[in-house]
C-alpha cells in the first residue's frame, strides 16, 4: 500500500484468523501519519487475506503456519527491505487501539526513545473493567515485576502488542535467531535492552472481547516459563557465563 506520504513509518501486523477485526483495526490506523501497512498472514483459516488485498494492504502470506514470532520475523524483515525508519507492530484483532500511534511513536521521532511500548496497565481496576481474565493479569503483573528487577528498567507492562521500533533497533538485534512462539515478545525486548536501547510506554485501552485473539492458560503457562527463562540467559550473558543467540555479538 503506497502512501504520498515518506516518512517512513511502516504498520506491520502478524494476522492469524483476523478477518473479524482487520476492518475495524485498519480503519483506526492513522493513514495520513503511516506510509505503508503489512500484513503478514500465518496460514489463516478464514478470509483475512481476502480483506486485507480488499484494503488495499500489502499482503505477505505463509504458506504454512510459521508460529507468532515467525509471523513477526517476516513482518519486520519486509518492513527493512522496504526501508522503514519507524516500525509499528499492531496486532489486527482490534485488542489495541490504532489511533494511539502518533503519540506512540513521538518519542522515536524526537530521539527520546529506541522502542516504545502501549501499556494496558495503568490501574487494577482499569484493566479488568477492559476484560482482562484475572490469572492473565496477575501472571502480567508478576512477570512485569521480575523483568524490572532483572532488567533494570521501570515500565509497567512488557507483553503488549502495540509497539514502535526505530529501525536501528531491527538491523541490531538477531531477531531472526529468537523463537518462533509468543515469548519472541520478549526475547526482541530483553534483547534490546542487553543492547543499551531505550524503551518507553504510552498508556492504552484495555478491550478484551470474544474476537480479539488471546492465548489459553496452557499456554499462557508456557509463556511464562519461557520469558523466565530468556531473562535467566540475560543474566548469564551480564555474568559472562553464557552467551545466547538471542543477543547480539560485537
Amino acid at each position: 500500500m503506497n502512501k504520498p506520504n515518506k516518512n517512513g513509518v511502516f504498520v506491520v501486523m502478524p494476522a492469524y484468523n483476523a478477518e473479524k477485526t482487520l476492518v475495524k483495526t485498519y480503519k483506526d490506523i492513522p493513514k495520513n501519519l503511516v506510509e505503508r501497512i503489512i500484513l503478514v498472514d500465518d496460514g489463516s483459516h478464514d478470509k483475512t487475506v481476502k480483506v486485507a488485498k480488499k484494503l488495499g494492504l500489502d499482503v505477505v502470506v505463509h504458506p504454512q503456519n510459521r508460529g507468532y514470532g515467525g509471523n513477526q520475523k517476516t513482518c519486520y524483515t519486509t518492513a527493512l527491505n522496504d526501508n522503514a525508519k519507524i516500525v509499528v507492530m499492531l496486532h489486527p484483532d482490534y485488542q489495541y487501539d490504532a489511533t494511539r500511534i502518533p503519540e506512540l511513536i513521538e518519542p522515536i521521532v524526537k530521539k527520546r526513545f529506541d522502542i516504545m511500548l502501549g501499556s494496558r496497565i495503568r490501574t487494577r481496576a482499569e484493566s479488568l473493567k477492559g476484560g482482562m481474565p484475572l490469572y492473565k493479569y496477575l501472571g502480567n503483573r508478576l512477570l512485569t515485576i521480575t523483568q524490572n528487577v532483572i532488567l533494570g528498567q521501570n515500565l509497567s507492562e512488557y507483553h503488549t502488542g502495540l509497539r514502535a521500533f526505530k529501525y536501528e533497533v531491527l538491523q541490531k538485534i538477531p531477531f531472526h535467531k529468537f523463537s518462533d512462539d509468543f515469548v519472541f515478545d520478549q526475547q526482541i525486548l530483553v534483547s534490546a535492552i542487553r543492547s543499551g536501547f531505550k524503551i518507553g510506554e504510552i498508556p492504552v485501552p484495555v478491550r478484551y472481547f470474544p474476537d480479539a485473539s488471546s492465548i489459553n492458560f496452557k499456554r499462557s503457562v508456557k509463556y511464562g516459563l519461557s520469558t523466565i527463562a530468556s531473562l535467566l540467559l540475560y543474566l548469564l550473558d551480564v555474568s559472562k557465563i553464557y552467551s545466547s543467540k538471542i543477543f547480539y555479538k560485537k
